[in-house]
């Protein structure tokens, strides 16, 4: 016969249950049911302003610097080297300023 067919840890069918545990409570029903959480609800109410750009720069010891530029409108661009990662922090900042979803639309008037 095959050793492996022996070992009950590798066999199902070899494998015996054990006698019922004793319970005490409802400990299975409670937590089907669920348990009345310990958070507090968010108490940071916010202004309103949620992120739409993102600027993300990588400068590892020794190698080359990367950034990448992305906006929910759309906007995503990537640089590699020093002075094209200089140039996408210009190009990033000047995007904030004419991104249609942060631009004021017509009609709108200032607080």
């Amino acid at each position: 016969m095959n050793k492996a067919a022996l070992n009950p840890t590798n066999n199902p069918q070899g494998a015996t249950q054990g006698p019922p545990r004793a319970s005490v409570g409802e400990s299975e029903v409670a937590a089907r049911k669920g348990v009345p959480s310990a958070l507090r609800p968010n108490s940071q109410t916010g202004d309103g302003r949620y992120p739409i750009a993102w600027l993300t720069i990588c400068t590892p010891y020794g190698a080359t610097p990367t950034a990448r530029s992305s906006c929910l409108c759309g906007w995503d661009r990537r640089a590699f080297g020093a002075r094209k990662v200089l140039a996408l922090i210009t190009d990033h900042a000047d995007h904030r300023n004419a991104c249609p979803l942060r631009a004021p639309q017509e009609g709108r008037t200032a607080a």
